[in-house]
């Protein structure tokens, strides 16, 4: 297979979207999905129906070890199919193989949101019933902070290219990708 910096973009590369958790990856991957003509995957989706029961529960009762183990059987599964539109979970890019089974057949793009933008989100999602279990056990805006400054370099390692999710809409952030596409690399 030709390595992914040498293929234009075609219809049968994945889009694969990473960041932060509340970065957007789903919200803007069903819209880009859509846009596009292509079925959307979400790993953490797929994680939970496999396993019958939400992440906290699995975090909460297996580790995160035991999630992270699932999550790359499922990203190295998805990675082999053609013309999707993948979200990740904000921490697929911690496992390097992750990585190297997405560049395999995607352009790799990362949402990015400032620490502030990420914790209202969060916020927003748990008023609505949506749990997202903590990684560090500190106050969220530190945690965001701590995590992405962990992350940040990961997250730049994977991307094909960046595209800050802070001030735009679900619609701008697929508008902004889909512009991108043909001339990314």
């Amino acid at each position: 297979m030709l390595e992914r910096a040498n293929r234009p973009f075609d219809d049968e590369m994945n889009i694969a979207l990473i960041g932060y958790r509340c970065s957007g990856k789903t919200a803007v991957g069903k819209v880009l999905a859509r846009q596009l003509g292509r079925d959307f995957l979400d790993t953490d989706s797929v994680i939970e129906g496999h396993e019958g029961c939400p992440i906290e529960t699995i975090v909460s009762t297996r580790g995160w070890e035991h999630f992270r183990s699932i999550e790359k059987s499922v990203i190295e599964r998805i990675s082999r199919q053609e013309n999707l539109v993948i979200a990740t979970g904000g921490g697929a890019v911690i496992d390097k193989e992750n990585v190297t089974n997405l560049k395999q057949n995607a352009w790799i793009i990362w949402l990015k949101g400032s620490p502030r933008v990420l914790k209202s989100r969060m916020e927003k999602e748990q008023r609505s019933g949506k749990i997202r279990p903590s990684l560090t056990g500190a106050d969220p805006l530190v945690e965001i902070s701590q995590v992405l400054d962990t992350r940040n370099r990961l997250y730049a390692q994977a991307a094909t290219f960046v595209i800050d999710t802070s001030a735009l809409t679900v619609e701008e952030v697929a508008a902004a990708i889909i512009s991108k596409l043909p001339k990314a690399m």
